[in-house]
């Protein structure tokens, strides 16, 4: 069935060629036009937010997340090397390639996916869904418990979006949750539950950042602990999304129209990268023994990361090789199927994983236009120290939001707002929880972004899709964020 509803998300083949072509053509030309106008050796100034508003533009006109990141890395590469494109560009993708954050991502994300086919294949999410209807009698409170798990599964983002996507959807399919909703639910507990969590990857990151960057005399920790009660998206991101799940916020905007389409019995969207799951897809046996074959390998998962001083990957390949060898003694499957569930689970990953290198592209490509510091230099007259928090907040949540970078952005920020924060004597702890606040709505606004793009291909929707629906709630959040760090930044001043 497909919708009606004016905000709802189009599909990708319903746009004509005629269409395609004018676009690519406007875009072209202003693009030419913006490197005419730039004289070489000078700052870009506003040009550099332009790279962001293309993909920004072709991701609505088009609905496609990898095709709007590739068309806004090309213009901005061409903005910079226009005499050298072709050699720049294998330079700048070849640099992102071998970073080592990128490399991670790929073992990360890939290992995950055939950690999870595993579990898939062996009928282990099956048992924990057949396990979880004994719990669930409504459709509120299969919403609630897939809150309720996302906050427990806080050690990390990816881990979070990955894990509890894919193990809830066939519950919430059967009460006609739809599948957009799931990964809103997922990556609302994703990121703005991490932050609020001193033993997660974010906090263990953003700790030694703040530490170099000499936010603190003491322990970088300390001071991420003290900035907890100010990180005020990640609060008011948890509590929107109990109170949607609990039905006291009513959906709206593209959500609403996801709902009803999901009420009336289809509760995945057309075009999205998953099938209906239907009962018998996976070998059942003893559903005890299989509740304990998907609780064991995830408290592994869990537990190794940790042991690890958090760091997923070496918890990846622990829990991978734990559960291999558990299913190999249990004989649920030869080896040659788990190894091809294992291979299976890289290529479903093999989209997020293009978007999420594109986006760091992007990245780099902005930060050669200098975008951020355009950003904070703009702001920085405005400064007050009663407005600093606050201003902090929605510059630095719209760079990350444009750049679908909600770790690398800070790494040229912070070394920037910390020295502005500790001239004007504004409260540290404020100013910090504001950095985390705007990296967490980047992270959970972005539709490129990591955590944003894995919800949604766990959850069985496109990253669009997922994005458009979640949009209007997260600048909600915003809204009310900027709201609280006004009337704590006049109190506090």
């Amino acid at each position: 069935m497909n919708s009606t509803h004016p905000f709802a998300p189009a599909l990708p083949n319903q746009r004509g060629r005629g269409r395609a072509l004018t676009l690519t053509a406007a875009i072209a030309i202003f693009v030419g036009w913006l490197t005419y106008l730039h004289e070489p050796g000078a700052a870009y100034g506003w040009m550099s937010l332009m790279p962001s508003a293309l993909v920004l533009l072709v991701a609505l006109v088009t609905h496609r997340t990898l095709e709007a990141l590739i068309v806004g890395a090309l213009a901005g590469l061409f903005m910079l090397q226009p005499d050298n494109y072709i050699g720049e560009l294998a330079d700048i993708s070849l640099n992102v390639m071998m970073d080592e954050t990128i490399a991670w991502l790929i073992l990360v994300v890939g290992l995950m996916g055939g950690f999870i086919g595993m579990l898939e294949k062996a009928g282990c999410t099956l048992s924990f869904s057949h396990f979880m209807q004994r719990l669930v009698k409504s459709r509120r409170q299969s919403l609630l418990w897939t809150s309720v798990l996302g906050m427990l599964i806080f050690i990390d983002d990816y881990l979070n979006a990955l894990a509890i996507s894919s193990s809830m959807k066939r519950l919430t399919d059967r009460f006609n949750v739809s599948r957009e909703k799931l990964a809103y639910i997922v990556d609302s507990t994703a990121a703005p539950v991490c932050i609020l969590v001193p033993v997660s990857t974010w906090a263990v990151y953003f700790a030694e950042l703040l530490e170099t960057n000499g936010a603190t005399e003491g322990n970088g920790m300390w001071l991420y602990i003290q900035s907890i009660p100010y990180m005020l998206y990640g609060w008011v991101a948890l509590a929107l999304v109990l109170l949607v799940a609990t039905g006291l916020v009513p959906d709206f905007g593209p959500m609403k129209a996801a709902e009803q389409r999901a009420r009336a019995g289809q509760p995945i969207p057309d075009d999205a990268p998953d099938e209906p799951l239907e009962d018998d897809s996976a070998p059942r046996g003893n559903p005890w023994l299989g509740l304990f074959n998907f609780l064991a390998p995830m408290a592994v998962l869990i537990g190794a990361s940790a042991y690890y001083d958090i760091d997923l990957l070496m918890g990846t390949i622990v829990a991978t090789l734990f559960t291999l060898a558990l299913f190999l003694i249990q004989r649920l499957s030869t080896f040659d199927a788990l190894m091809d569930s294992i291979m299976d689970g890289f290529r479903t990953m093999m989209l997020p994983l293009a978007i999420v290198a594109a986006g760091f592209v992007l990245r780099d490509i902005n930060e050669q236009l200098g975008m951020t510091e355009f950003m904070i230099d703009t702001l920085t007259p405005y400064l007050s120290v009663a407005l600093l928090p606050a201003i902090v907040f929605v510059s630095m949540a719209v760079v990350v939001f444009a750049t679908g970078s909600s770790w690398g952005v800070f790494v040229i920020s912070i070394p920037i707002v910390i020295p502005i924060a500790q001239h004007m004597d504004a409260s540290m702890p404020l100013v910090v929880g504001a950095l985390l606040s705007a990296s967490s709505f980047g992270s959970h606004a972005c539709f490129f972004s990591d955590s944003s793009v894995l919800s949604s291909q766990g959850s069985g929707c496109l990253p669009m899709q997922h994005g458009l629906t979640q949009i209007p709630y997260a600048v909600l959040g915003a809204i009310v964020a900027t709201g609280l760090f006004l009337i704590l930044g006049f109190t506090l001043a």
